[in-house]
């Protein structure tokens, strides 16, 4: 939409969803009116994101002048008990995340809020049910996962395009569900493609065996164990991608809180098995989701 009338400012004017910017024509002292789509807040952009905003600019799109207004907090925001980090998930494919067991409902809140208006993929971590129904109640888009205990938006769909292939959990028994999740929901926000194999542990490890087409067709493994932390070995002799081991906590007296399994597997004989922190499903799952990610 073009319009002309007599200049009153060379400033472009911020009006709702648009930019006015002007052209000034001196002879007539009039000036061309031209509507820009404007986003109020900036993006924190991830790869995709910078590049399409880049070849709008490239094509006339978006002038320099709004592609500065998008890109200005890019790299970090500071409010109130924290400085967010937009700059992350271009860095490194992973945005942002709230680590929620140490910090209050407004705290969370105050920083998803933020996070929300970047258009940012949102997750939060360690969440328990009274700290979620309190963030849910001032931003309801947000899901709350009460396995996991985890708080997501924004979340990424599956795109065969740029993943390899799926992402196999597997774990040993029903007590180790929630860390399974917790990788679950994490590589799944992150959009990547999940399956699940859910209490296969060794004490019965023809449960196991019964599903080896699935060890053959994943394109890494997460596998979450307690107690004496056998089952990453176990498999990483029965399949050649990478297997991402993670002990859990579950256990009796000596299992020392998950000490016992994650020794266990850190001295696995099996070649080539990783291992991340005791209950880190979510440590697993961003590794997880680097290894399936296509370059």
């Amino acid at each position: 939409m073009t319009l002309f009338f007599r200049a009153l400012s060379k400033k472009p004017l911020h009006f709702g969803q648009f930019i006015i910017r002007t052209q000034h024509h001196p002879p007539a002292r009039q000036i061309k009116i031209i509507y820009e789509p404007f986003t109020s807040f900036p993006y924190a952009m991830n790869q995709d994101q910078l590049t399409r905003l880049l070849q709008e600019v490239q094509s006339g799109q978006c002038s320099i002048d709004n592609a500065i207004t998008r890109l200005k907090h890019l790299p970090s925001e500071a409010i109130q008990d924290a400085c967010l980090d937009h700059h992350r998930c271009l860095r490194t494919g992973i945005p942002e995340v709230i680590y929620g067991a140490s910090k209050t409902p407004e705290q969370i809140s105050a920083i998803a809020a933020t996070l929300l208006n970047q258009s940012s993929l949102l997750m939060a971590t360690r969440v328990d049910a009274d700290k979620a129904a309190v963030v849910q109640r001032s931003l309801p888009q947000i899901h709350y996962h009460s396995q996991a205990r985890m708080l997501t938006a924004n979340e990424l769909s599956p795109d065969p395009e740029s993943s390899c292939g799926t992402i196999l959990i597997i774990c040993a028994g029903t007590s180790d569900i929630p860390v399974a999740e917790e990788a679950k929901v994490t590589a799944e926000a992150l959009g990547h493609a999940v399956q699940t194999l859910y209490d296969v542990g060794i004490a019965g490890l023809h449960r196991l065996l019964s599903h080896q087409h699935l060890l053959h067709t994943a394109a890494v493994i997460i596998v979450v164990a307690g107690m004496e932390g056998a089952l990453p070995s176990v498999i990483s002799g029965l399949t050649a991608c990478p297997i991402i081991a993670v002990p859990t906590s579950v256990g009796y007296g000596t299992s020392f809180g998950g000490l016992a399994a994650l020794l266990g597997m850190l001295n696995s004989c099996a070649p080539g098995l990783g291992v991340v922190n005791i209950d880190n499903g979510f440590g697993a799952a961003c590794l997880a989701a680097a290894i399936n990610r296509k370059k």
